[in-house]
């Protein structure tokens, strides 16, 4: 394994960071939106699958029970 010089590493590194292309704000502010909202209509659908399955039990157990 080659020990790299740090200084050609510092500037390899700054020469990639030159290369990235950030996102502006209102991507940023775009995308943060969308996770919420599919972050609330997950937890929308499995509220309703959990109500579902335990309403189920619970009549198959009042049912045999």
């Amino acid at each position: 394994m080659a020990k790299a010089n740090p200084l050609q590493f510092i500037q390899q590194v700054r020469a990639e960071a030159t290369k990235v292309s950030w996102p502006n704000r209102r991507e940023v502010t775009l995308t943060t939106v969308m996770v919420f909202i599919l972050a609330a209509l997950t937890a929308v659908f499995f509220f309703l699958v959990d109500l579902l399955i335990r309403t189920g039990l619970g009549g198959l157990l009042g049912f045999f029970g």
